[in-house]
């Protein structure tokens, strides 16, 4: 167990999971190849690709991220190859794109998975020819931009449906590092919440808090959909609900029900929609808040949402 520090930001190893995915991203970052980041949602893979980029020899030049599932199909080209003045209706002046943006440095490519597989083409070539066209421009630009792609699915099956191009996907997962899921790592939880209790703590100048054992209890039986993410906004919210004393399951709000207390025999699925429906309920069904407790996009939500109303 230990903490690593970059810049003003720091990774803490709670276990042998978190330390062996640590290990191989510094293998990473000894190379100048494509890195794929694979993970559930919250389970911290920009902050990974972020240690990668600062233990780098790039460390000095820009870190880029782009979320491709945040950027309209449309925008996305435009966004990471730049334009140039009236290459379409409202470019009223010339735009550096992402990957100019990044030149020396380090780009992450955020849920490449939600990248339009024509856009994919075009990404394969400017890996493979190392320059991009800006979309109206006239000669290519020469970039030196170390990729960096991160996906919350899995993308061998991603390439067998046929979302995801394989030629892309061999490009890219030259160093694949893994960012295991919370879920059934019982110290691991345990060290996690403390830590973060800790860092709660010491904001507020609150000294003292604890996690009742029940309370531990009921952290490590449940089985966090939002993982990393979703357990700091909990032990977040719990913090201000105790008043500054110690957590108890009274303070878990929408955690009660977990697989130890009767959910065992449901699936995963289900027991993943009813967490989200109880979160809805708790954020007043507002989903930006909901999705933000949840440690999820908005998008990821309007989408799962949209999965259980067709069943």
């Amino acid at each position: 167990m230990s903490i690593v520090r970059f810049k003003d930001r720091a990774l803490f190893l709670a276990d042998e999971v978190m330390e062996q995915t640590i290990r191989l991203a510094e293998k990473a970052a000894k190379s100048h190849v494509p890195v794929m980041l694979c993970g559930e949602s919250g389970t911290g893979k920009e902050l990974v690709a972020r240690y990668i980029h600062e233990r780098s020899s790039r460390c000095r030049r820009p870190f880029v991220s782009v979320n491709c599932a945040a950027i309209p199909d449309g925008l996305l080209e435009a966004e990471l190859f730049g334009h140039e003045k009236g290459a379409f209706t409202g470019a009223t002046a010339t735009r550096v794109g992402k990957f100019e943006q990044a030149n020396g440095g380090t780009l992450l490519l955020d849920e490449i998975s939600e990248m339009p597989i024509l856009l994919q083409a075009k990404l394969l070539r400017v890996i493979q020819e190392k320059e991009v066209d800006r979309l109206g421009g006239y000669k290519p630009i020469a970039i030196d931009t170390r990729i960096i792609a991160t996906t919350n699915q899995d993308p061998v099956r991603l390439v067998e449906s046929g979302t995801f191009r394989e030629d892309l996907y061999y490009r890219l997962n030259v160093i694949r590092v893994d960012c295991y899921a919370l879920k059934g790592r019982g110290l691991g939880i345990e060290r996690l919440a403390n830590y973060i209790l800790a860092e709660e703590s010491a904001v507020f100048g609150v000294e003292g808090v604890s996690i009742r054992p029940e309370a531990m209890h009921v952290l490590q039986a449940y089985h966090w959909p939002g993982n990393i993410r979703e357990l700091q906004n909990v032990i977040q919210r719990a913090f201000l609900l105790s008043d500054g004393k110690d957590i108890g399951p009274e303070h878990l709000s929408g955690l009660r029900q977990s697989p130890a207390d009767g959910a065992s025999t449901l699936s995963l699925f289900e027991m993943e929609r009813r967490h989200i429906v109880e979160v809805l309920k708790t954020a007043g069904g507002n989903r930006t808040q909901a999705a933000a407790l949840l440690g999820i996009t908005v998008r990821t939500l309007r989408n799962k949402l949209k999965l259980y109303q067709t069943l």
